[in-house]
C-alpha cells in the first residue's frame, strides 16, 4: 500500500509497506509502492516471518535501479504506528539525500584498526556537497555482541559526523539477525551509511527510567558473551529476582523490560537490558557487561507522557520535523504492549511522523544502549544548527 502527503506523511521520503504473510507477495506489494525515478536509496525493514532470500530476489528484480539497504527487525514503525509483521520500505528522495555505503565484515572477531582505516577512507572518498550536512546510520548484526566496540570506533573515526543506529532483530527469537547490502542478506556484519542531506536534522535519544536505588554489582561474568552468573556475590537471576520482588520462575521478557538495570556514564544513566534467563541462574544481556560493573535498578516514569514530550520537537519557526527516523528497542515495545498502551503509542508515532523499527539495541554518541529510543528528526526549514 502507498501513502501520500494528504495523509500527513513526509515530503522528503516516500513510504510503502505490506503486511501480507507471503514473502513474495509482500515484497512485490511494497516494492510496487515506490517511485524509483526520484529515489536516492531505500531502507528495507523486514519482519522476522518473511523469507529474506525471497525478499532480496524480488527487490533485485523490481528495485534494481536504486540501492536498497536494511535489516531484519523485531518490529516495525510504519505510518500506522507499531507493527509486527509489516515489510516497510522508506525511499529517500534524491532531491534531499546523497548516500555511500560500507559493509564491515566480518564483525566478529572485530579488527579495530581495519574498521577505523576502512571508515576513514570511506568518509574521505565521500565528496562533501557545499551547504549539505553529513550524518551516519549504522545497522549491526544484533547477535554479534560487538555493537559497543563498533559504536565507540565509529564515533572516534567519524569525528564531527553524528552516528545513529540500531541492531538488527529477529522478532523475539534471538536466533539470527541479518543485514541487507548489495542485494544480499548477511550475518555477522555491520552496515554503515554515510548520508548527506540539505535538510537540517536533530538527534533524539531518551528512555523513561530513573535510578531506583537498589545496587547491583557484577561479581562474576563472561564479558565476551555478555553473560552474568553472579550479582552481589549471589547467583545472578536469584539476586535480581529478589530485588525485583519475584521468583526466578516468574522472570519473563516483560519483567526484564519493566525492571531494567542502569549504568552511569558521564553523569547520565543508560539501560543494560537483560535479553534472557539461561538456566539455572545466568542472565544474558544486550550490551557490554564487565566484572565489577555497578548498576542500579531502574524505576519507570510515565512512558506515554515521556514519549509525547520527547517527540514534541520543533524548529526555530515552530514547525515540526518532516519525519523522524526511529530506532526503538524491542523491550520498550514489550512493556508498552504489556500495559495495553500500543494504540496510544502508535497514535503518537503517526502524529509525529515516526518511521523505523524495533531493535536489539541502539547506538548514539559512541554508545550502545538498550531500552532507548534513538532517532533523527529531519526538518525542511532552517534550524539554529545541526544538533
Amino acid at each position: 500500500m502507498r501513502d501520500d502527503l494528504e495523509n500527513g506523511l513526509p515530503t522528503c521520503v516516500s513510504v510503502a509497506f505490506s503486511a501480507d504473510p507471503d514473502s513474495e507477495t509482500a515484497a512485490r506489494e511494497a516494492a510496487a509502492g515506490i517511485q524509483l525515478d526520484d529515489t536516492c536509496f531505500i531502507l528495507a525493514l523486514l519482519p522476522a516471518a518473511l523469507d529474506p532470500g525471497t525478499v532480496a530476489r524480488v527487490f533485485s528484480e523490481m528495485l534494481d535501479t536504486v540501492p536498497v539497504f536494511g535489516c531484519t527487525t523485531a518490529g516495525q514503525i510504519t505510518p500506522n504506528g507499531y507493527e509486527t509483521d509489516a515489510l516497510l520500505l522508506i525511499a529517500f528522495r534524491r532531491e534531499h539525500f546523497r548516500c555511500a555505503s560500507t559493509l564491515i565484515a566480518p564483525l566478529k572477531p572485530m579488527g579495530i584498526a581495519g574498521i577505523a582505516d576502512t571508515m576513514a577512507r570511506a568518509n574521505s572518498r565521500f565528496i562533501h556537497t557545499a551547504g549539505w550536512n553529513r550524518l551516519a546510520l549504522v545497522f549491526a548484526d544484533g547477535l554479534s555482541k560487538q555493537e559497543d566496540l563498533l559504536a565507540s570506533v565509529l564515533e572516534s573515526v567519524l569525528e564531527g559526523v553524528p552516528v545513529f543506529g540500531g541492531s538488527a532483530g529477529d522478532g523475539l527469537a534471538f536466533e539470527r539477525t541479518l543485514i541487507l547490502h548489495n542485494g544480499t542478506f548477511h550475518d555477522n556484519v555491520a552496515l554503515v551509511l554515510l548520508i548527506e542531506t540539505d535538510l537540517y536534522f536533530e538527534g533524539l535519544s531518551f528512555d523513561h527510567f530513573l535510578p531506583e536505588g537498589h545496587e547491583l554489582v557484577v561479581t562474576e561474568a563472561n564479558t565476551e558473551e555478555r553473560e552474568v552468573t553472579e550479582i552481589n556475590g549471589a547467583p545472578a537471576a536469584k539476586e535480581y529476582a529478589r530485588l525485583v520482588g519475584c521468583t526466578v520462575a516468574d522472570l519473563t521478557p516483560q519483567v526484564f523490560a519493566e525492571n531494567p538495570m542502569l549504568v552511569c556514564h558521564k553523569q547520565n544513566h543508560y539501560v543494560r537490558a537483560v535479553s534472557e534467563l539461561k538456566p539455572p541462574h545466568t542472565l544474558g544481556f544486550l550490551a557490554a557487561i564487565d566484572d565489577g560493573l555497578i548498576m542500579v535498578l531502574g524505576r519507570g516514569k510515565a512512558i506515554i507522557e515521556t514519549l509525547e514530550a520527547e517527540l514534541n520537537t520543533r524548529d526555530v519557526t515552530g514547525a515540526r520535523p518532516d519525519f523522524i527516523l526511529g530506532f526503538d528497542c524491542v523491550l520498550r515495545k514489550l512493556e508498552i504492549e504489556e500495559k495495553n498502551l500500543g494504540a496510544q503509542v502508535s497514535d503518537i508515532f503517526r502524529r509525529r511522523r515516526v518511521l523505523g523499527f524495533n531493535t536489539y539495541g541502539e547506538q548514539h554518541c559512541g554508545l550502545h544502549m538498550n531500552q532507548t529510543f534513538v532517532g533523527v528528526a529531519f526538518y525542511t526549514r532552517p534550524r539554529g544548527g545541526l544538533y
